[in-house]
This record gives C-alpha cells, sequence and structure tokens, in this order.
C-alpha cells in the first residue's frame, strides 16, 4: 500500500532531521513508522507561499498530478487539502482521504456556509481526533457520522527526548520552563510567578494567531525571577534541551474549544518532567488522575501560586510526578502506538 502524505510544514526538511536525529518524529504523526507495517508513502512538497489560496492551488495540483500512484491521501490537516475535499465529496477524485482533525467540527452560523460545510464533510473518509472530548462535541454538528471518526493517541518520539536526557544530561532539574505559542495566558502566569518569587523562564514567539505576545508582555510588569525569551522559527530540538534542564514545566492557556497546550504536555511526559496546566477538558489525559501533574482552572492566579508553591516546596512528590507522566508516555502516549494505530485506520481504509 501506498499513501500520499499531505503534511502544512516543510516535510523534506523535518523528515531529514527526525532521520538525523534532530528532529521529534512526533510532528510527522505516525509517518515515521509507517513503513513498518508495509506502508510507503509520497511526500508532499511544500510550498512556503503566506497566501492560502496560492497553497490551495499548488497541492491541488501536486495531489492530482501523481494520484496513480497512490492509494490514499493521509494528511496532518485539512488546511490547503479543500478542493481535493469537495472533489471527492463530487466524486471527482476518487482516493480515500484521512486526516486529522483538530478542532471540534462545529454548527455555522450562515446557512450557506454550513450548506457548503455538509457537503465538505461528505469528501472525507475517516478522520482522527486527539481526544473523546472533541469527538463529542464534533457530533453535535451531525455533519458526520461516528464511525467516520477515530480516537488516537498522539503522542512523543520517547527515542528523541531519551537523546535528549543522555546527551544533555544535568545533575539536578530546577526552576520552572514556559513553551509553546497558542492562547498562552500570559497575564496569569506571570501574576503567579510574579508573587511567588520562583524562577520562571519563558520561551514565547513575538505573536502568534491573533496575539502579539511581545505586545501583551510589555505591558506586565515582570519581576526579576521572570526571564522572557523571545523565540523564531521551528526549533524544537533546541526548545527541547532547555525544558530538560527545569523541574518543572508550566502550561497556562486561555480557555478554547481544542488541545491547546497539548503539544507542550507529551514533552513534559516524555522527558518525566512534572507539570502545571489549565484544566483543558479537551486534551487526553487527566493529569491529576495520572498523577503526573498539577491542573488549574483557567484564569486561577491564586490556583496557580498554589500549584507553583507545592512543586517547589515538596521535590520528592514532584519527582515522582515526573516517574509517573514518563509511565503514561511508555504506555500510551508516544509515536510508535500512534502509528501503529495510524497504520491500522490506512489499511482498513484501503480494502
Amino acid at each position: 500500500m501506498k499513501i500520499y502524505f499531505y503534511h502544512t510544514q516543510d516535510l523534506q526538511r523535518i523528515y531529514q532531521e527526525w532521520k538525523e536525529g534532530t528532529f521529534a518524529g512526533h510532528f510527522l504523526y505516525g509517518a515515521t513508522y509507517l513503513n513498518d507495517f508495509g506502508i510507503e508513502m509520497i511526500m508532499h512538497k511544500h510550498n512556503p507561499s503566506p497566501l492560502h489560496w496560492k497553497i490551495t492551488l499548488c497541492t491541488t495540483w501536486r495531489i492530482l498530478s501523481c494520484r496513480k500512484r497512490y492509494d490514499v491521501l493521509y494528511a496532518t490537516s485539512f488546511r490547503g487539502l479543500e478542493i481535493i475535499i469537495f472533489l471527492h465529496a463530487l466524486g471527482l477524485y476518487r482516493h480515500p482521504i484521512v486526516l486529522w482533525h483538530h478542532q471540534p467540527i462545529v454548527t455555522a452560523k450562515n446557512v450557506i456556509r454550513e450548506r457548503l460545510a455538509r457537503i465538505f464533510y461528505h469528501g472525507i473518509d475517516k478522520m482522527i481526533f486527539f481526544s473523546q472530548k472533541i469527538v463529542k462535541d464534533s457530533l453535535l454538528s451531525k455533519k458526520s457520522r461516528p464511525d467516520k471518526m477515530y480516537i488516537v493517541p498522539w503522542g512523543a518520539d520517547l527515542d528523541f527526548y531519551d537523546r535528549v536526557m543522555k546527551d544533555n544530561p544535568i545533575a539536578r532539574r530546577s526552576g520552572f520552563i514556559s513553551t509553546g505559542k497558542e492562547l498562552r495566558d500570559m497575564p496569569t502566569l506571570i501574576k503567579a510567578f510574579n508573587e511567588t518569587g520562583k524562577k520562571l523562564d519563558l520561551y514565547i514567539r513575538e505573536a502568534a494567531g491573533n496575539i502579539n505576545y511581545r505586545n501583551v508582555l510589555g505591558r506586565i510588569k515582570c519581576e526579576e525571577n521572570v526571564k522572557i525569551h523571545f523565540i523564531e522559527g521551528l526549533i524544537p530540538n533546541k526548545i527541547s534541551i532547555e525544558v530538560n534542564k527545569a523541574a518543572c514545566i508550566v502550561i497556562c492557556c486561555l480557555e478554547s474549544n481544542y488541545t491547546v497546550g497539548l503539544t507542550t504536555v507529551v514533552e513534559a511526559l516524555a522527558l518525566g518532567i512534572p507539570l502545571i496546566c489549565s484544566r483543558n477538558p479537551q486534551i487526553p489525559i487527566d493529569i491529576n488522575r495520572e498523577g503526573c501533574g498539577i491542573s488549574v482552572e483557567y484564569g486561577d492566579v491564586e490556583g496557580w501560586i498554589k500549584a507553583i508553591n507545592f512543586i517547589s516546596d515538596n521535590p520528592e512528590k514532584a519527582a515522582e510526578m515526573g516517574k509517573r507522566g514518563r509511565q503514561v508516555a511508555e504506555r500510551e502516549f508516544n509515536i510508535k502506538n500512534c502509528a501503529r494505530q495510524v497504520a491500522d485506520i490506512l489499511l482498513s481504509t484501503h480494502k
């Protein structure tokens, strides 16, 4: 069996860096191990254009031009695939489409948009979701059937993180670290760390989505214990080295309807580091129940202060949380388990 593998990022670069051991494989959504299950792939060539319409047209041409060479289209997102999906819904593109759906399917307020969306979702054969909560919310829209929806544990590339820990051994992890870019709640996080006086290294892009973090942070007074590092580009390997030095990972997010913070959560599990995380019901891991960290309600400054102090004052309990997190990663949330389940879905699609 052969798939056409579509990604919104530069696949060739990421795949090459993964082979060199400098990029975490989970950003390729299981593709790095699909060959173990008899699945070959054609990798999509990335178009770096900032214009969505241009990316979509280029993607459509590339997928159609080699359609006789593969059996299934596998994608990490539908962004850029809109024309192909509509063609499939109309019976003009015949290969099955399997893709990851990052947010819940919602009901559009505009009647015309809603009708188009119903046609659109008819053109997707199988959707992979990160959690049961997103599937449950998606079913409310009635635009797709439950038998088209799958939940797969998207987990970390443990081999990559084992190398990070081996190549960068430290006698003792210390301080707190915050990474990630989507919908981060800076006011709540900074207020809590200002109050506790605990060391925080904050790594963030200047802007992400609709949020300009440089402007947001410029309006917040930061005490000397808070260090802000603005980063550029896609450099998860370098960030992981910094994360490995921390005693605790903090993920303070704004409320959303999808798995904001999940990438950082699976990194914490893989590195065996305890975490404090906003209680996002879309994330498939119950942090409190698994005993790998502490969940805090959205915008709860006092809750964050209490959690930060607990981790600082109880290093042995914090270390035990980290160990439990690694066990969760080894048991379920790892890339090899993800790849196995993705392979099952792809192979069943091609029957």
